[in-house]
């Protein structure tokens, strides 16, 4: 598990915007025994006292370096360049770099302890990875939580002393209506102010405010899909059910690490992580509402709900609730519901009295944005027996129709998100993102038509699965030796070489052919890693098919769901045994369908009352405690013959 060590000096608040280096990187300090960090190109100073690690010392000062292990020394993608000062090369350093890159004071922030004044370049952060914004969803009756009504009232006279409040609420008699505070307060002034022509605001059974004029045509919401790496709002016209505008970016957590229990970890480790976590949650979804409505040409002030679909560890930490015992066993959620809170209570400033929705959670391992995936997908009402999957770090997995729904968790492991693999990056500019190879050749696909940079989830799954169906990797997942190799496919065996202690094959090579360290590979490490996710996910789709009494042969699709579903190749994961054998027609890429739920959910109180109705209608299946899983993850290792 991973730890981020946050100094005192760093988190009580002494940065010092103005103060900089001394000059020349000399290990003279400010005489209280700190020295000065300078970030480029944000130009952001810091001041931090001896021994702290320069990855925490930016992440607590909101300086985003790339990582997916969250500081710990496993990704090696925390790169910065050291213009002024003094870093030591590490034994990881020298792994990372090549020996000019050294020279140029290229080092792996994590690996770097402050004992000088430091001028230090961050490589650019990818903060709008490519991720699926749109999703399989169902049509929905019409009916938000939040309505307008236009009303004209009498004024009042001598011979009418009726109340402003009573004068509204009699004029919608068809509601029974509950004010809050903060409408009384301003009542009166806006009803004189508007000649006593306003329109009132409701959310479910509270008026939350009165408008003067006539706003009807004005009435918004914000579905919210908060992913671990991905964040995705999409802003909505109640009035007419329609998207206005969508934005993606990166959770500004990512500096804790690439999953959920790194950042566990980080919170079990300092008490002041949750804090920080939960503030950086605030910012990614406010930035975003913010975003959407500038897009879409609408006023914050005019969006008055706002719904919520992420998994238990982010939902927690989005609210403030310590998620400690959902990383250790028994694995116990605070609650499954959560109670109607503000907007702002999220950290997003819309509307002032804006509600939040936060979807439910199934389990510890199957949250919110499963049951808004489920909602979209409809299998709660399909008589088909459908298998959905939600594949990442955590692989949420759901088997089922209207008749009998099934759920479990299979921990993946961060593969699929680029983590743990030597060239592994995530699905922004520069990602392979498709291999196609024959005995010939090599083909690749790249995010945004760029140089590659290195492999995404789906990029990798291509490689190995096109490697295997070449036989080039054996079912075990280990390389062939040259001499098969060149045997099986001469136009790409010499791709198939010797990096260190270990195969790799290199997928692209660098400006210098042959220069293999430099190249973009995938190496025995990196089969192995995907070998590992794909067992965990295939035992756990089989354990649900057990426990149903029912064989491959019964199912009758598959929903590839988030944003990693979306780009991987049917084909691809079916030769891996990453999923069912089914006609390639049958396994279907379902989108952000837990962004289209969270729609569904504002769009529709029927919907979201559905939503409620999936805790009592799922059952949830255990993988941890089960006897049988270990057998048969050690089968699935193998791949396909």
């Amino acid at each position: 598990m991973s730890e981020l060590r946050a100094p005192q000096g760093v988190r009580d608040g002494e940065n010092e915007r103005d103060s900089g280096p001394t000059g020349g990187g000399g290990v003279l300090t400010d005489g209280r025994g700190r020295f000065d960090l300078l970030f480029e190109p944000s130009g952001r100073k810091v001041r931090v006292p001896p021994g702290v690690i320069l990855f925490d010392a930016a992440s607590w000062n909101s300086v985003a370096i790339d990582s997916t292990c969250g500081g710990h020394g496993t990704c090696r993608k925390c790169k910065v360049q050291i213009l002024e000062g003094t870093a030591p090369i590490s034994s990881l350093d020298t792994r990372a770099f090549s020996t000019e890159e050294l020279r140029a004071g290229w080092r792996l922030a994590c690996r770097v302890e402050v004992v000088t004044n430091l001028h230090v370049e961050v490589p650019p952060l990818a903060t709008r990875p490519k991720a699926a914004t749109v999703g399989v969803g169902r049509k929905v009756i019409l009916r938000p939580a939040v309505q307008k009504r236009y009303v004209e009232l009498d004024e009042p006279t001598l011979s009418d002393q009726t109340t402003d409040l009573e004068r509204l609420f009699q004029s919608l008699d068809d509601l029974e209506l509950r004010p809050e505070l903060a409408v009384l307060r301003s009542l009166g002034q806006v009803l004189r102010a508007s000649d006593y022509k306003v329109t009132a605001v409701v959310v479910d059974d509270v008026l939350i405010a009165v408008e003067p004029g006539d706003t009807t045509e004005r009435l918004f919401a914000i579905a919210f899909d908060l992913g671990t790496t991905t964040v995705v709002a999409t802003l909505l016209d109640l009035s007419t059910g329609t998207p206005v505008a969508v934005q993606s970016m990166l959770n500004k957590q990512q500096p804790f690490g690439a999953d959920v229990i790194t950042r566990i970890s980080a919170i079990m480790m300092d008490a002041k992580a949750l804090g920080q976590l939960t503030r950086l949650a605030h910012e990614s979804l406010d930035e975003l509402a913010q975003a959407v409505c500038q897009e879409g040409g609408v006023d914050p002030s005019e969006v008055y709900e706002v719904a919520l679909a992420g998994n238990a560890t982010m939902t927690h930490i989005v609210l403030g609730i310590d998620p400690e015992s959902l990383g250790v066993a028994p694995f116990i959620m605070s609650t499954k519901l959560f109670p109607e809170i503000l907007a702002t209570e999220v950290g997003v400033h819309v509307h002032a009295r804006a509600r939040a929705v936060i979807f439910p959670s199934l389990g510890a391992y199957v949250g919110g944005d499963i049951v808004a995936g489920l909602l979209a997908s409809g299998m709660d009402r399909d008589s088909r027996l459908r298998l959905f999957l939600d594949i990442g770090t955590n692989c949420e997995l759901v088997l089922g129709n209207s008749e009998r729904l099934l759920a479990t968790a299979a921990p993946a492991g961060p593969a699929f998100e680029g983590a743990a693999i030597r060239c592994g990056m995530r699905a922004a500019p520069g990602a392979i993102e498709v291999v196609k190879i024959s005995a010939a050749a090599l083909e690749l696909g790249v995010i945004g038509d760029v140089e590659p940079l290195g492999l995404c989830g789906s990029g990798l799954v291509d490689v190995v699965a096109e490697l295997v169906q070449l036989k080039l990797i054996d079912t075990t997942g280990r390389f062939v030796t040259d001499e098969v190799a060149a045997e099986l496919a001469p136009g790409v065996a010499a791709r198939l070489t010797q990096l260190e202690d270990q195969r790799v094959f290199v997928v692209h090579w660098s400006a210098e052919v042959g220069d293999v360290a430099r190249s973009i590979f995938l190496s025995q490490r990196d089969v192995r890693e995907l070998q590992f996710a794909k067992a965990s996910i295939a035992t756990g789709w089989r354990i649900l098919l057990e426990d149903a009494g029912l064989k491959v042969d019964d199912l009758q699709q598959v929903l590839l769901a988030g944003s990693f579903g979306s780009y991987l190749s049917p084909a691809s994961a079916v030769r891996l045994g990453l999923v069912p054998k089914l006609p390639l027609l049958r396994i279907v890429s379902a989108g952000n369908v837990a962004g289209e739920g969270a729609k569904m959910a504002l769009l529709s109180l029927r919907e979201r009352a559905g939503a409620m109705a999936l805790l009592e209608e799922v059952e949830y299946v255990e993988l941890s405690d089960r006897s049988d899983f270990n057998d048969q993850f050690v089968d699935q290792l193998a791949f396909p013959d």
